[in-house]
Parts: C-alpha cells; structure tokens; sequence
C-alpha cells in the first residue's frame, strides 16, 4: 500500500467521525502519514455524516479525498451519495440494511450486518462504528491489527474497553464468516 483514500459514510450518530478518528491514529502508529477530515449536516442526530482518511507510505499533497479505494455506507442515503467517488476496483462496504445495491461490475461490494451485530449480537448499537473498523480492516488491512487495537481502546471512554474489544471481534467475524469470497460480492 502506498497511498489509500477511505471515506466512511452513514447518519450522524452512528460515530463515523470517531470511527475516522480512530483509523488515522492507526495508520499513525504504524507510521504511516495520515489526513483526517470530517463533515456532517446540522442535526447532531440522523443528518447526513462522513469521515474521511488518507493514509499514505509517503507525503500527502492533497488533504481531501477525491476517489476513494474504500468506501463505508451504513445508510442507503449515504451510499446514493457517494458510490460515484469509488474508484474502479475499490471496495465497498455496506451495512446489510441498504436494500438497492449498486449495478456497478468495477467494483467489490461486501454487504455485511454491521448494525444489526451492534443491537442484536452485541445489544448497543453505539458500537457500530467499532464493528465497521473490525470489517475494513479485515477487508483492507490498510492499518496492523495491533494499532487498529491500540486505537480503539485509547479512544472509547473509560469502562467500554470490554465491549469495544468484543465490536471489533464482531466486524473481524463478518468478515471471516464470507473469507471464500473476499474478493467477490458478498451479498
């Protein structure tokens, strides 16, 4: 990997910009250079939320994401919106629930319950964003599994170390569960 562009996209609320957060400081301790950006509408609950990621071997001429390789959508909204900005051959993670899946044939779609793992698995549906990042990882391995770890547990809050560890097992098992196919659609 020289230089990766990963966009995480969803509703606010679902804590994509922590998410985002918390890969960059991955990449950091793996010693990567890393541009960190988010934005989202003016609700502070359901409006329209994103993270973006750039993580690079080298110098970051650009500090926004123009094509990504990755793309997260935990939202059908979310990913209408930004399916254009997925690269030829770049990847893209759903959220189970987004029922209109793309037609594009350029592209690796993995359709996985990253929500429904929160609520029902795991009975907090706050942990969602730590399940995508146990996903992208296992999809990607655009960060080490050990700074991804180190990441996450430095920045929960304090008495959720337990049930983060145990959200970022969850999205490594989504992944797992379809290894025969990973790089094909799995949906």
């Amino acid at each position: 990997m020289v230089y990766q562009e990963l966009r995480l996209s969803g509703s606010g609320g679902q804590g994509l910009i922590l998410a985002g957060i918390i890969l960059a400081e991955a990449a950091l301790y793996d010693g990567k250079n890393v541009v960190q950006s988010q934005s989202y509408g003016p609700e502070a609950r359901g409006g329209a939320s994103k993270a973006e990621v750039i993580i690079s071997e080298n110098v970051i001429n650009y500090p926004k994401v123009d094509k990504c390789d990755i793309l997260l959508s935990l939202t059908q909204k979310a990913c209408e919106k930004y399916i254009d900005s997925l690269k030829p051959g770049g990847v893209l993670i759903l959220d189970d629930s987004v029922t209109e899946k793309p037609t594009r044939d350029d592209i690796n779609i993995f359709s996985i319950p990253i929500l429904d793992t929160a609520m029902n698995k795991l009975g907090k549906p706050m942990v969602a964003n730590i399940i995508a990042l146990g996903s992208i990882y296992k999809l990607t391995k655009v960060v080490s599994k050990e700074a991804l770890e180190k990441a996450v547990l430095s920045r929960v809050p304090q008495g959720t170390e337990e049930l983060n560890k145990n959200a970022l097992q969850e999205g490594f098992k989504l992944i797992e569960n379809h290894e025969d196919n990973l790089y094909g659609e799995v949906c």
